[in-house]
């Protein structure tokens, strides 16, 4: 039985079906889309799935925590978008270690037009895994970005070009790591090349270009359908990075991420995320050095023009939805 979509505050069910549909729209891990929803009389609740975690690529679930929090910058950014004020609080009870944020809707607002714009671009969002070309980003859209995650308690610091070298080094280091590991791979695998009916994962039609081995920006290798070298030009990389590395931090760090990312859409720009610097600890520690020190790195993209792709599939709002008097469906 479909768990019912109700009036939340001063959004009516539909504006509640179509905030909850903004909510899914955001990036996650190999798509496993590991959130689930609740409309209850004191809000919108958001909940992290422990079920579709990644044992071996995240085995801290930070990642998760991350994916999570892009979900909820949408559910918040299109609940603006429609004249209402998304009063958040961050896990709000300690005896619910699923409970991550409850979004309460209940006073209205004049739309704040900069945050419209970021609603607007988040049914255009998606993850562009094909090469990039020589565009460059201009300066006042890179000082976009950064403003961006400071909104967020985040930072997006200014990588010099040594820094960008030995970053290309740890994503090297990283991706070796985890193509060595056969858990890894096997997890891989079962997220990747599904079939053109599955509502998650990475599907064959998304791949992306195929691992450079030369000293170019290695990209994870989805499919088969799209190859080529990712380095055939010099993309733009940014890091994300918060100041702790706590549970809410991490969340924090999501929603700046999905900020950045709107930001990125709205301004005309293709992303995609390189992960390996982030996924396998050791190379994480050293890229957190190779930022001074005081920076948790929490996510690497690459911003640039790519060549056009369709959509990663979504699961419907009737899978995501929990019942409202208990927290599993």
């Amino acid at each position: 039985m479909t768990p019912p979509i109700t009036s939340v505050g001063l959004l009516d069910p539909d504006q509640v079906k179509s905030v909850l549909g903004a909510a899914v729209l955001a990036p996650s891990t190999h798509n496993t889309q590991p959130w689930r929803f609740r409309c209850t009389p004191a809000g919108l609740e958001l909940h992290a799935d422990p079920d579709r975690a990644l044992p071996v690529a995240d085995a801290d679930r930070r990642e998760l925590l991350l994916s999570c929090g892009a979900a909820l910058f949408n559910l918040r950014t299109a609940i603006h978008a429609l004249g209402a004020h998304p009063a958040t609080t961050l896990l709000p009870r300690r005896d619910d270690p699923t409970l991550l944020a409850v979004v309460r809707p209940f006073s209205a607002r004049k739309p704040d037009q900069r945050l419209v714009r970021l609603a607007d671009a988040i049914p255009r969002r998606h993850t562009n895994r094909t090469p990039f070309d020589a565009a460059v980003i201009p300066d006042a859209v890179v000082a976009e970005l950064r403003h961006a995650a400071e909104v967020e308690q985040a930072w997006l610091p200014r990588l010099d070009p040594t820094q960008l070298e030995q970053l290309r080094e740890l994503v090297h280091k990283g991706h070796q790591a985890q193509v060595s590991d056969p858990a890894f791979l096997a997890e891989w695998r079962h997220w990747t090349a599904r079939s053109r009916d599955s509502r998650d994962g990475v599907p064959e039609y998304a791949a992306g270009a195929m691992p450079s081995a030369d000293g170019g920006w290695i990209l994870r290798d989805f499919g088969s359908s799209r190859r080529g070298r990712v380095d055939d030009s010099e993309p733009v990389v940014v890091v994300i990075g918060s100041f702790d590395d706590r549970k809410a931090d991490r969340i924090r760090a999501g929603q700046a991420m999905q900020r950045v990312l709107l930001t990125a859409t709205a301004a005309g720009f293709d992303a995609s995320f390189i992960s390996q610097p982030v996924e396998v600890p050791a190379a994480r520690a050293e890229l957190r050095t190779l930022l001074g020190g005081g920076l948790w790195p929490q996510i690497v993209l690459r911003l640039g023009h790519g060549a056009p792709v369709p959509w990663t599939p979504r699961r419907s709002l009737d899978d995501v939805l929990l019942e409202p008097d208990r927290l599993s469906a």
